[in-house]
C-alpha cells in the first residue's frame, strides 16, 4: 500500500512536484491545495485527485506525508503544524523567508522526531553526486578552490523579486548549499558584491540582478559564486572542484549555455538548457524518490532543515556583505541574530 500524500502550493514548482509523485512508486494518491481556490480546481481537475480547501483541512484528511511548495513566508507555520501532528514533511527551500523564523521552524522540528526534509535537488544531480564521491574517496587530493554557477536567463517578475529576499538567498543558495555538501566543509566567512545593469525595478527593489561572492572554508579551501538574472543564451548551473591531484565539473555537457570562439571547437553543440527544471529534472525526480523512502522508515532525511540553516546563515552573511561592503564572517552573523532574538525575548 502507498503512501497518501498531500502537495500544499500548486504554483510552477509546486505542480511539477505534484505531476512527479503521481504514479510514483510508493505512492497511493495525492490530495492538493493551493491559497488560490481556482489553482486548487484546475491542479484537482488536471492530475484527477481529491482537493482540499485549505492546509489545515489537508491535514486533517489522513495524509501519511505532506509537501510544502506555498510561497515562503508560509513555509515555517506549514512545517510546525505538520510536524506537530506527527506528519513527515517535504518543504521546498527555504525553510522560511528569515533566519529568525528558520531557526524556530528548526527548533520546533528537532523537538520532535518527524522527518522533515528540504528541497535542494542538486544534492541528487548525477554529476554533482560524482563530485562529492571524488571528494570522498580522495580522488582530488586537498581542496583549493570551488567555483560554483547559477545563471538564469531572464528575471522573474520584479514582484517575485521584492519578496525573495535578495539574488543571495533566493538562488544563490543553491549553490551555498552545494558547496558546503561537495566539500564537507564548512564556510567561515563571505565578501559578496553586486551590480544592476538590467531593469531598473530590481535595484529599486533593493536587490542586483548579477551578484559574486567569495567564500572562505574551515578545510583552507576558497569557494566562487557566480550568479545573474540575464544569461540570455540559456540556465547555467556548473561546479567546478579543483584539487592537488585532479579537478572535475558537474555541468559541463552538450546543452551548456555558452558559446565557444576558439577555431574549430564544437563544443557544446547541443540546444542550451533553457530552464532550472530541464536542467535538473532527473534530479528533481530523485529527490523525491528520497523522500517517499523517508515517509516509508527506509531512510533518514538526506536534506534537513539543520542543514538548510546552515546555507541561510552563508547567504546571510552574504547580503550583509553586499550592503555593508566588507567580509563578513558567519560567527558575526550568528551572533548578531541569536542577540537580537535574546533582546527581542527580554
Amino acid at each position: 500500500m502507498g503512501a497518501r500524500i498531500g502537495v500544499i502550493g500548486l504554483g510552477r514548482i509546486g505542480s511539477y512536484h505534484a505531476r512527479n509523485l503521481l504514479g510514483m512508486d510508493g505512492v497511493d494518491t495525492l490530495i492538493v491545495t493551493d491559497a488560490d481556490p481556482s489553482r486548487t480546481s484546475d491542479v484537482s481537475t488536471e492530475l484527477d485527485v481529491p482537493a482540499a480547501p485549505n492546509p489545515d483541512a489537508l491535514f486533517e484528511s489522513g495524509v501519511d506525508a505532506v509537501l510544502i511548495a506555498a510561497s515562503s513566508g508560509s513555509h515555517a507555520e506549514l512545517i510546525e503544524a505538520a510536524v506537530d501532528r506527527g506528519i513527515p514533511t517535504f518543504c521546498e527551500k527555504p525553510v522560511a523567508d528569515s533566519i529568525e523564523s528558520s531557526l524556530r521552524a528548526l527548533r520546533a522540528v528537532e523537538q520532535t522526531a518527524v522527518p522533515v526534509q528540504i528541497g535542494f535537488q542538486r544534492r541528487f544531480d548525477p554529476g554533482l553526486i560524482s563530485a562529492y564521491n571524488a571528494v570522498r574517496a580522495g580522488d582530488l587530493g586537498w581542496l583549493h578552490t570551488l567555483r560554483s554557477t547559477t545563471l538564469d536567463p531572464a528575471p522573474p517578475p520584479v514582484s517575485y523579486i521584492a519578496r525573495s529576499g535578495g539574488i543571495f538567498r533566493d538562488c544563490a543558495i543553491h549553490d551555498f548549499d552545494i558547496i558546503r555538501w561537495v566539500s564537507g566543509q564548512e564556510v567561515t566567512s563571505v565578501f559578496a558584491t553586486g551590480a544592476n545593469q538590467g531593469d531598473p525595478a530590481i535595484a529599486e527593489a533593493g536587490d542586483v540582478d548579477t551578484g559574486a561572492a567569495v567564500l572562505t572554508l574551515d578545510g583552507g579551501t576558497l569557494a566562487v559564486v557566480s550568479t545573474t538574472r540575464y544569461n540570455a543564451r540559456g540556465y547555467d548551473s556548473r561546479l567546478e572542484v579543483l584539487g592537488s591531484a585532479d579537478s572535475v565539473v558537474a555541468g559541463l555537457d552538450e546543452q551548456l549555455p555558452l558559446r565557444s570562439v576558439d577555431p574549430g571547437a564544437q563544443f557544446p553543440s547541443g540546444v542550451p538548457h533553457s530552464f532550472f527544471m530541464d536542467r535538473f529534472a532527473a534530479a528533481y525526480r530523485a529527490e523525491l524518490e528520497a523522500f517517499v523512502d523517508v515517509v516509508a522508515g527506509r531512510r533518514t532525511s538526506p536534506c534537513t532543515p539543520a542543514d538548510a540553516v546552515e546555507s541561510a546563515w552563508i547567504a546571510e552573511a552574504a547580503a550583509l556583505s553586499l550592503h555593508g561592503g566588507r567580509s563578513v564572517t558567519i560567527a558575526e552573523v550568528k551572533e548578531l541574530v541569536l542577540q537580537t532574538e535574546k533582546e527581542a525575548s527580554s
